[in-house]
Parts: structure tokens; sequence; C-alpha cells
């Protein structure tokens, strides 16, 4: 098999208007999905995953692979294995994120919020200051585990009230039954956009970066 290194080069980017558009990449990685700023590939006969940054965000891909290693040997994150000017590679996770909880009307319950806490506190412990908890960004495992991806704005220091936010709405309206445990993505992705707009520009600048 090829090295991370070389499979991170052998992915190739274009640029369409706006979008950033997949041209190529080693037989040996499986697509498995695409944010702002990366894609990310399964390394096939492998429990890995190569996250592969675009040109613009080679700082998010330092910074992300920098959190990684703070948040080593805790149950409630990906291991990091590698990393490079563009690319890391980490444990290939097998679940539902919150958001897809939410959309395909998997119930998300109170020890679920609980794990999530913990793992939060357990990286501040660490120096860290969580940031940008988000539904896409929880993972619910097949066993029935919690883990936490996309960490790079764990560095930062301005405080981040959007996870006790989610918490809130979950005890107060969705753990009482208040609202219905499955909705359309399209009324998910509403919700979100009107509360970005609230909340996202109070966040300082990550290298330029928005999310």
């Amino acid at each position: 098999m090829k090295s991370y290194s070389e499979l991170a080069r052998s992915v190739t980017f274009s640029r369409r208007g706006s979008k950033t558009i997949l041209t190529g990449k080693h037989e040996d990685l499986e697509f498995v999905g695409a944010g702002r700023s990366a894609y990310v590939f399964r390394i096939k006969a492998t429990e890995k995953v190569i996250k592969v940054f675009f040109p613009p965000f080679t700082a998010i891909a330092k910074e992300e692979a920098r959190i990684y290693r703070v948040l080593q040997g805790m149950d409630y994150y990906p291991s990091l294995y590698d990393a490079g000017e563009n690319y890391l590679v980490i444990d290939y996770l097998r679940g539902v994120t919150f958001f897809d909880c939410l959309s395909k009307g998997h119930i998300i319950y109170p020890q679920h919020i609980e794990a999530v806490d913990h793992a939060l506190f357990l990286a501040r412990q660490r120096g860290l200051n969580p940031s940008d908890i988000h539904l896409r960004n929880i993972l619910l495992t097949r066993e029935g585990e919690i883990k936490l991806i996309d960490v790079a704005r764990f560095g930062q220091k301005k405080d981040c009230h959007q996870w006790d936010d989610l918490k809130k709405v979950f005890y107060k309206y969705y753990n009482k039954g208040l609202c219905p445990k499955k909705m359309p993505v399209w009324l998910l992705n509403r919700i979100a956009d009107v509360y970005m707009k609230r909340w996202l520009p109070q966040l300082p600048q990550l290298n330029g970066y928005q999310r």
C-alpha cells in the first residue's frame, strides 16, 4: 500500500465557481464525505480514514492535527495516526451523527448527552477550549459510544455556547416529547442556518477560515 503522504498527494481538486470538485484519487481511497475545507476517504483494507484539505486550508490541517495529539488516549475522540501539510489520518468510525439521528428518527438519550459533556470536560482538563460543537460532529457508533470529530476549533480562546444551547433544547423540548424525534433535513438545515447567523459572527476566525 502507498504511504499516507503518497495517498494524500494522489487527491486532486479543481475549482468550479465557489465549489471544490474532486478530480482524482488513488484506487485505495474510498470516498466517505466532503466538507467546506476537506474531503474524507476510507483507506481500503483498513479501519482508517485520510482527511485531505483543500489548498487554502492547510492551516486547518495543522491545527486539527495538533488538537488530536492533545486528545490522544481519550476514548471519545479518534486516534491520530499520521499528519502532513494538508492531511491527517484518523480512525474510521462507523455510526450516525446526531444530525442523522434527528433526520432518521433514531432516539438520542440523556446518557448520550452526558457522554458528550464528559468528553468536553476531559478536553478542558488538557487545556483545550471545545468550540463549534454541533449535530454533525457528534457521532453515535454502532456500539452505542459517543465520538467527537472535527476538533480544529478546540484551541480557540473565546467561549462558545453552541453545545450549551443544544443541551437546553434537548432537555426542555426533545427529552420531554415536545418536539418530533424525526425532522426533515431541510428543516434541520434551516434551523442551523438561522442559529449560525446569530452565533458565528461572535467567533474569532481561524487563519481566515469560516465554517
